[in-house]
């Protein structure tokens, strides 16, 4: 079922935009971890890909590497360019359900930005719920 809407917690957000600052300028990238139930995509939490690379216009890690998951449902990576749209090597290298980009400056909503497979823009809400893990 293609993703219709998607909810990212809140955490996820800030992992993401703290993440993409701390690699600034070289891209960040990070694997998206949730569930997905009738086209409503949740991401819960965010997690380092094994043995990444973070260069000057591209990010990438080894997918061999990956323990298998079933949690995974995509990659977060950032554009230093601060231009939060899919570029054709993000379309040829798309994982999972979605990607998130995060754009320069990487200060708030307005900089990331959420796509299905396609490349289509999938509309977002920030769950700011907290949970606690028992």
């Amino acid at each position: 079922m293609p993703v219709k809407r998607v909810i990212v917690r809140r955490d996820v957000v800030n992992s993401v935009l703290t993440y993409s600052k701390a690699a600034h300028p070289r891209e960040g990238i990070l694997l998206l971890r949730g569930s997905s139930k009738k086209g409503v995509l949740t991401i819960e939490s965010v997690a380092v890909p094994p043995m990444a690379t973070h260069g000057n216009g591209y990010s990438s890690f080894n997918w061999y590497m990956l323990p298998i998951d079933m949690s995974f449902v995509g990659v977060a990576h950032s554009h230093p360019s601060g231009h939060p749209v899919p570029s054709h090597q993000d379309m040829l290298h798309m994982m999972g359900k979605v990607m998130m980009i995060a754009g320069y400056p990487y200060e708030d909503l307005e900089t990331l930005k959420v796509y299905d497979s396609k490349g289509n823009e999938v509309p977002y809400e920030v769950d700011e719920e907290e949970r606690h893990q028992s």
